[in-house]
């Protein structure tokens, strides 16, 4: 394996030799972090690859076309809103979601290692996107999902050929249950909301917006949160990009959960939160009642100068056919999720009248259940 990185706990910081049985750090149990050696990029020049990965060189990445995904100008709801509304497409993806992006690097990285068997648990994209992956590079891959999870979703990972795992209970039970199972076998837990080599891979959307929005690079961005995937990984393509003086400032990243399911938005507000509370919601990408990245999460928050909301079932919906019979976009309820919070937060003040906002389409339509 390459030497040019470690992992580094997010909370005492200590450094590790990379594993990909480690996910966690073993002093305080916090989620893990790929810091890379200074001496090894200065403005990525030093290396066949444009953005710093825990990767060798470009043929040592595993992918499926993934990225380079669109960005739209949503005029109609623009003048709705009075903002300028940028929309990313990450359903246009291999798998339909932007967890392809973190995927690609994860699977590349545990072919390095030899790794032919693996754990995971998800709601449904991150499963089908490892699913997928997983069948292209050779790897089984056992995937536990809640039995609430959306039937196109849970097709789409038998279709690849994984092994689904039905899972009562709420979403956190299911990841107590793939993690008994990796234990038990001795297999690796591929975790994306633990593994340090997926936020590296959502990287790629942040670096993406230099091209995307050359002449209106965007002032705030809006991202729905589980667990902090896309928003960390944002924030830390955003970060290196400023180290490498391609952009001046960060901009204002805020986060958006469901009303039913808020453990970081409570954290930030001081409320009371504990996974008793969690209700169903429709924006099942985001259902994590115990998010392990929650500080990671508000250290953004506060570093960009940004905020946080929550938003209804019902506003979800609402904007969910919104976006449709007004831009042509059948976006998943996460997704729909973010453009209600948005909306909320230009109502309120939170994000300032003529602001140009980007909000991603997390994932399609087509994979979740129907509004209509």
């Amino acid at each position: 394996m390459s030497n040019h990185y470690k992992f580094e706990c997010s909370s005492c910081e200590t450094e590790y030799s990379p594993s990909p049985s480690l996910i966690e750090c073993e002093i305080c149990d916090s989620p893990l972090n790929i810091k890379y050696l200074p001496t090894h990029y200065s403005g990525g020049d030093n290396t066949s690859l444009e953005i710093p990965l825990p990767l060798n060189s470009q043929s040592e990445l595993f992918s499926l076309g993934e990225g380079n995904t669109p960005t739209v100008n949503l005029t109609n709801t623009s003048a709705l809103l009075d903002v300028n509304l940028l929309a990313k497409n990450e359903s246009q993806n291999p798998t339909g979601s932007f967890k392809d992006r973190g995927t690609s690097i994860l699977i590349s990285c545990l072919l390095k290692f030899g790794i032919k068997e693996i754990v995971e648990d998800s709601s449904g994209n991150a499963g089908s996107s490892i699913s997928a992956y997983s069948a292209a590079a050779g790897i089984k891959a056992h995937i536990f999902a809640p039995e609430t999870a959306p039937p196109p979703k849970i097709s789409q990972i038998k279709v690849y050929g994984a092994t689904h795992h039905s899972t009562p209970g709420s979403r956190d039970k299911v990841t107590e249950s793939a993690r008994k199972y990796a234990v038990k076998h001795n297999l690796i837990y591929a975790s994306h909301n633990l593994s340090p080599y997926f936020i590296e891979g959502t990287k790629s959307f942040g670096y993406e917006l230099l091209s995307d929005t050359s002449h209106t690079f965007p002032t705030d961005i809006v991202i729905p949160v589980g667990n902090g995937s896309l928003y960390i990984g944002v924030y830390k393509a955003l970060t290196e990009l400023i180290s490498y003086k391609l952009i001046t400032q960060l901009p204002r990243m805020h986060f958006i959960q469901a009303e039913s399911v808020k453990p970081i938005a409570s954290a930030v507000y001081n409320q009371k939160w504990n996974n008793k509370m969690v209700l169903q919601t429709k924006a099942g990408g985001i259902a994590v009642g115990s998010p392990p990245r929650l500080n990671q999460v508000i250290n953004v928050m506060k570093v960009s100068g940004g905020e946080c909301d929550t938003v209804h079932e019902e506003e979800i919906t609402n904007w969910q056919l919104e976006l449709a019979r007004t831009e042509g976009i059948y976006c998943e309820p996460t997704s729909a999720a973010a453009f209600a919070g948005t909306s909320k937060m230009i109502k309120s003040g939170k994000i300032r009248k003529g602001s140009t906002v980007l909000v991603p389409i997390t994932g399609s339509g087509l994979k979740d259940t129907s509004p209509v």
